[in-house]
């Protein structure tokens, strides 16, 4: 899998609480040069990179990262990004409801956040290091019920990140409109391609620029 191929499929990412405007800037420069399908990064920081990078696809994170705010405050979150610019969300499940077995108001919940989306792009955080093997297919479902467009692992903040297991799992149990995303702890150019490979459509990582500069360089 050629570098290009890889990056094409990669969501340049900075979500560190501390990340300042210049990190931000530096990631979106990034994304332009290497060719990243977009750059994931904070809601505060969405207008001001809209404004100086009107042709890079945005996405930010709602709910982010423990998941367990009511839906209105997710709504307004998305409506505000929206707003801002923004072109994809990345929406954290409540987890509290996946543990408690209450399938129904997760799935309320993304269909909700999807209706403000439109046809933006919305993917939903279902967190997978807090999950049993039911808890996950059920996630699987309400997605896939809720007519979000991917399903994706981790956040990167939880007690673990992305598994080749359960991308397998999500490949077996999501609806056929549905894409999968890996994100937290895919930090080499093997990782990425296995999680590619396996059946991912998007990756999340702040490591890919770093990773594959030389390559790019040399192939361009």
């Amino acid at each position: 899998m050629e570098n290009r191929e890889i990056l094409s499929h990669i969501d340049h990412t900075l979500l560190k609480p501390y990340a300042v405007w210049e990190d931000i800037d530096a990631l979106c420069r990034e994304a332009v040069q290497y060719g990243t399908v977009s750059v994931c990064i904070p809601p505060c920081h969405i207008a001001r990179a809209r404004g100086a990078y009107p042709g890079l696809t945005l996405c930010t994170v709602v709910g982010f990262p423990l998941g367990y705010c009511v839906t209105a405050a997710k709504e307004a979150e998305v409506r505000q990004a929206l707003q801002d610019g923004c072109d994809e969300i990345d929406m954290v499940v409540n987890i509290s409801d996946m543990k408690d077995h209450r399938y129904d108001r997760v799935e309320q919940e993304i269909r909700a956040l999807k209706k403000l989306c439109g046809p933006r792009v919305l993917k939903v955080i279902v967190e997978t290091c807090y999950l049993t093997q039911e808890e996950k297919i059920a996630a699987c479902r309400a997605v896939t019920a809720a007519g979000a467009d991917y399903i994706k692992t981790s956040t990167g903040f939880g007690t673990g990140g992305a598994a080749l297991e359960d991308v397998l799992l999500f490949r077996e149990h999501i609806g056929s409109g549905v894409k999968i995303k890996a994100a937290g702890g895919i930090r080499t150019r093997e990782d990425m391609v296995r999680f590619l490979e396996a059946g991912c459509d998007r990756i999340g990582t702040s490591s890919a620029a770093v990773l594959l500069e030389d390559s790019v360089r040399e192939e361009g």
